[in-house]
């Protein structure tokens, strides 16, 4: 991205803590904002090294817009992630997660206000 500061409404950062480093670690994720709740379908579940971080420590930060917002991530194994992924925004991008996902899986991540 030319500019880091300003991210298109399909795209949220997502910042875990390295569970080996403890250094904050970034990454592009689908905007899946709906009020204060942030959804995130995996598209490699536990094998993301994203959600390996957030299974260490759930403390995560989340920047939509030029907002970052902090809270607090639960991986959800038992939820249905491809029913999921269909009804979050940026259709776009999910119907994507879908296609090329190996093991689907929900993260929910509640915000603070």
């Amino acid at each position: 991205m030319a500019n880091r500061d300003i991210l298109p409404p399909s795209t949220a950062i997502l910042e875990t803590t390295g569970r080996k480093t403890q250094k904050p670690r970034q990454i592009p994720v689908t905007n899946g904002t709906i009020g204060d709740t942030f959804w995130i379908v995996a598209e490699h579940g536990r094998k993301a090294d994203y959600v390996r971080n957030l299974i260490a420590n759930p403390r995560v930060r989340v920047k939509v817009g030029r907002t970052w917002r902090e809270g607090t991530a639960h991986v959800l194994p038992e939820d249905d992630a491809r029913a999921r992924s269909k009804q979050l925004p940026h259709q776009v991008n999910q119907r994507t997660v879908r296609i090329v996902g190996t093991d689907l899986l929900t993260i929910r991540i509640d915000l603070e206000p």
